[in-house]
């Protein structure tokens, strides 16, 4: 129970990561607001995890690019649990072309997604949190932001903005006790995933140390640690949870 009486706000839980670090910081007793977009998806699974950890996960339904909507949703966090300690900014979408390929229309929409919507929540969530003098902001990105990959440019790109961005917001809100991280994970055995990498990657998984993909719950494990007082000292940081991976 090692984020019990803190209340989260984590974007993207419909499946994949998101819903692993949503299901984990449930079990480690947080109030989880768990974000998806499309309305009524997600209320079975809230209901059900709610039941099994005895706590309270609640769906909130919004687009992150809807900026108003958001604002509104993440205030309304505010006044009903009278406090916001960790945002998870996992909302994402990913797309799979060679520079030459390259859509400027679909690239638009992913730094829309990817990185305009997360600085938006920061800004919103940041504002709270300075005034209890104390958060954590968990942004997820990705190995790709590191290392860069053949055939994700795009995608590179929005994942470098987000390690920017992180390492430039804990510099901004380190003095009001609000840490700011990312997390980097590897290539991770969703179910959206699975299929793109038996299908173009598969050759890849001898580029992993470890020999294998990342489970979401390894990823989730780390948001736990980062979201919880354990790291209490630690900011500015890109966290890789890759297995050792060198494309």
């Amino acid at each position: 129970m090692i984020l019990k009486g803190k209340v989260a706000l984590i974007t993207g839980t419909r499946s994949g990561i998101g819903k692993a670090i949503a299901e984990r910081f449930a079990e480690e007793g947080a109030i989880v607001y768990a974000n998806a977009r499309e309305d009524n998806s997600i209320d079975s699974w809230a209901k059900a995890i709610s039941r099994d950890f005895k706590t309270k996960v609640i769906p909130s339904y919004f687009d992150v690019t809807d900026h108003s909507t958001a604002k509104k949703k993440v205030l309304d966090i505010k006044k009903e649990q009278g406090q916001l300690d960790i945002l998870v900014n996992n909302a994402g979408i990913v797309s799979y072309e060679l520079l030459a390929m390259t859509s400027l229309e679909k690239l638009r929409e992913m730094f829309e997604v990817n990185v305009v919507g997360m600085i938006h929540l920061m800004q919103i969530a940041s504002r709270l949190m300075s005034r209890q003098k104390s958060g954590s902001i968990i942004n997820i990105s990705s190995i790709v932001g590191v290392q860069g990959v053949k055939g994700q440019l795009s995608y590179s790109a929005t994942k470098g903005a987000v390690n920017a961005l992180t390492k430039s917001a804990a510099k901004e809100l380190a003095s009001s006790n609000i840490r700011v991280n990312a997390i980097a994970p590897g290539m991770v055995e969703t179910d959206r995933f699975k299929k793109v990498f038996e299908e173009k990657f598969s050759s890849r998984i001898e580029d992993i140390g470890m020999g294998r993909l990342a489970k979401p719950k390894e990823i989730a494990n780390t948001c736990i640690f980062l979201g919880s007082n354990l790291s209490e000292y630690v900011s500015g940081q890109i966290i890789g949870v890759d297995g050792c991976t060198n494309f």
